[in-house]
This record gives structure tokens, C-alpha cells and sequence, in this order.
């Protein structure tokens, strides 16, 4: 069997980048107004909810082709750690209904992001500078 971090990389950085683009895709359709909300209860201004589309949009369109690997990478991270301060804080140590981690989906979508703005993303993306 042949060994391809490349290939792990780009499994990684499309995966991510496809599940998270979802998310932006949604919020496109649907507003902002929900997080505009909840920075507002936190004493933020709503308006950095559009900051979301940088995020979901932006950054996982980034991972995709492979551009900007490791700064999207980061956003994506950042993005994660303030929607899980903003919406999950209350989960942080709670366990799903089949045992698992509350949080599991929005821990592992921090952890690829970590992963990818560590390692950058292998020579199958389109920029090699900043991968």
C-alpha cells in the first residue's frame, strides 16, 4: 500500500471544507440574524455576525481548491471556537444520547482545522505558497 500524506490532506481539506460550506450556504439562504442575536446578548456587535460568511463562505471555498490553505484553515478554526463559545459553552462537558461527546461534530470540525493550519494542504492544492 502506498503511502500519501498528500492524499490524506486533500481528503481532509475538501471534507472540511465541503461540511462546513453547507453551514455558510444555510446562512446565505437564511440570515445572519440568529448569531446577530446572540453577539448582541453577549454585549458584541451584531454586526460582526456577517464576519460568518468569511467563515462558512469564504474560508471552506478556500479549502476546497486548495488556496490560502493554512490562513482559510485558521478563519475556519477561529470560526469554530466562537460559535462553540457563543452557542455550546453549556455543552462543553455534557455527553450526546449514545455516549459520546455533545460537542463531538463541532470538536472534530476545530480539530481539522487545527490539523490543516498546521500542516497545510499537500501538493494536490492549487497554491503551494502559503500550503
Amino acid at each position: 500500500m502506498v503511502k500519501s500524506d498528500d492524499t490524506g490532506k486533500f481528503i481532509l481539506r475538501v471534507s472540511l471544507g465541503v461540511l462546513i460550506l453547507l453551514h455558510g450556504i444555510a446562512k446565505l439562504q437564511g440570515g445572519v440574524g440568529f448569531i446577530s442575536g446572540m453577539l448582541a446578548q453577549h454585549g458584541l456587535p451584531g454586526a460582526l455576525a456577517y464576519l460568518v460568511y468569511i467563515g462558512e463562505v469564504v474560508a471552506p471555498v478556500l479549502l476546497i481548491v486548495g488556496l490560502y490553505t493554512r490562513p482559510a484553515a485558521w478563519i475556519v478554526a477561529i470560526n469554530m471556537v466562537v460559535a462553540i463559545a457563543l452557542v455550546h459553552t453549556k455543552e462543553l462537558g455534557a455527553l450526546g444520547k449514545q455516549g459520546g461527546w455533545a460537542l463531538e461534530l463541532q470538536g472534530m470540525f476545530l480539530a481539522a482545522a487545527l490539523g490543516l493550519a498546521f500542516m497545510g494542504g499537500g501538493r494536490f492544492a492549487l497554491s503551494s505558497k502559503y500550503n
